[in-house]
């Protein structure tokens, strides 16, 4: 394939060709922006992608952009990629507006990161078709992607989502596995009905039957009245067991005959009523190796594995960071009437972040800075800020270095949030769903947050009679 460079710097050129070739490609090199024109004019058909410096030097009258201009006025098929130098933030937020797909700062550049905007843009190239008509469809249900990895992953949510299988969803926390379920339901024949959500680790124990089978009135102490549960609930649609991986041991087989018989009996009944409905679960655990450690039963792990999606983690898939923060970032501004933007450096940032707790993570620390940030223009030193982290940390990341005896912003906020919650759990008794209505959070969220700072909701708990 070849491949386009465009920059008056000779020497910049060269090493970026040197990189180029050295993945396969056949780069072409030319040093002013008339001849970028006259050569696209003339060989158009055979530019796989195109490198833009976007300032040339003293008395050119034309600009990256003006080639960018006419590059996508002539041959919109062309990828461009902008070549970003100091003080060009503003310019280069007008590249995007006028098409370039992604940039690189001559000061960050590395063979790693030419090598992550190529495997971009050729992403890019291959999104046409059925493609262009996936992507589309994810980023209906709140799924912003590019990479193959996630096409795929669509393709597969449409064909399994347009069969009557269970479909077991994994991967780490916060990959979005809610979002896929939800989109599974969508695509499939039972979207006109219920989508309802079983948030496993939050029924207590002693209500888990009543709260998924229902009971009678005066089944025990406290049945006041009868009672659906929620597989009545999901009747004719999807039922959603949100992190299957926690379900007690002891409480597995009470799913097996639900869900292999499409039968529920409510506590008290002597009778079983048909229910049918549709399996999605998700978990972030391992439950083979639990099944080998006998924490897990087998038979229910089959049961709800008749398909599966797995979820990468987001630093395996850093090409969809960009959109991603495109994304919140317009939401952002459509919600408050603001005008920010990233700059190239800071988006740089943010696609070499290994985000260990995924796009939740990453949707967080956006929304910290868009909302406190009091600029226009974010840069890298201010996504610094949010991460509690700083530049010598980040350059040196692969040496593992820690910073101790330093409590960060990160973790400061991380202990007010935690006191806020158990305060909120001690005031509600325990009960996740209010707490989360006062905190003005969503439960899924809250939990979560409960996870992550390891608090035990039980000990919030009045005992209940039995």
């Amino acid at each position: 394939m070849k491949v386009l460079i465009v920059d008056d710097n000779k020497d910049f050129c060269t090493t970026i060709a040197d990189i180029i070739s050295g993945f396969g490609y056949d780069p072409e090199t030319i040093f002013n922006p008339r001849d970028a024109i006259t050569y696209a004019n003339d060989n158009h058909k055979n530019i796989g992608i195109a490198f833009l410096d976007i300032e040339f030097g003293v008395g050119e009258e034309l600009t990256g952009l003006d080639i960018l201009d006419h590059y996508r006025k002539n041959f919109p098929e062309i990828p461009v990629i902008m070549i970003s130098g100091k003080g060009t933030i503003e310019t280069a937020v007008r590249a995007t507006k006028l098409g370039a797909i992604n940039f690189i700062e001559k000061s960050l550049v590395s063979s790693d990161r030419i090598k992550n905007v190529l495997n971009s843009a050729i992403d890019r190239l291959g999104e046409h078709g059925e493609a262009k008509e996936i992507k589309k469809f994810l980023e209906m249900h709140g799924i912003i992607a590019r990479s193959s990895k996630m096409i795929d992953i669509g393709d597969n949510i449409i064909r399994f989502g347009r069969t009557e299988l269970n479909i077991l969803i994994t991967g780490e926390t916060g990959t979005g596995k809610k979002l896929v379920a939800k989109a599974i339901h969508a695509i499939s024949r039972r979207s006109r009905f219920p989508f309802v959500t079983v948030d496993i680790p939050n029924i207590p124990s002693e209500l888990f039957q009543s709260e998924l089978f229902g009971h009678l009135k005066g089944s025990f102490s406290g049945a006041t009245e009868n009672k659906k549960g929620l597989f009545h609930q999901a009747d004719r649609g999807t039922l959603f067991l949100d992190e299957i991986g926690d379900l007690a041991p002891d409480l597995q087989s009470n799913l097996l005959l639900p869900i292999e018989e499409k039968y529920v009996r409510r506590i008290g009944a002597v009778e079983n009523e048909d229910i049918d409905v549709r399996i999605i679960s998700a978990t972030d655990r391992d439950l083979v190796h639990a099944i080998k450690e006998n924490k897990y039963r087998q038979q229910l792990y089959h049961r709800l594995r008749e398909c599966e999606i797995h979820l990468p983690p987001l630093k395996d898939r850093p090409e969809d960071i960009p959109e991603i923060a495109e994304y919140y970032l317009k939401m952002h501004n459509d919600q408050f009437s603001d005008e920010k933007i990233f700059s190239p450096s800071a988006v740089e940032f943010l696609t070499e972040q290994e985000w260990q707790g995924n796009i939740r993570e990453l949707a967080s620390t956006l929304k910290v800075a868009l909302q406190t940030i009091r600029k226009e223009t974010l840069e890298q030193s201010d996504l610094h800020k949010i991460l509690g982290q700083n530049a010598s940390s980040y350059r040196q990341r692969e040496t593992k270095t820690t910073i101790s005896n330093e409590r960060t912003l990160k973790e400061d906020l991380a202990k007010v949030d935690k006191q806020k919650i158990e305060s909120m759990l001690r005031m509600c008794n325990g009960n996740v769903s209010k707490s989360a209505a006062q905190l003005g959070i969503s439960r899924e969220t809250l939990h979560n947050k409960i996870r992550r700072y390891g608090i035990d909701v039980s000990n919030f708990r009045k005992k209940r009679a039995r």
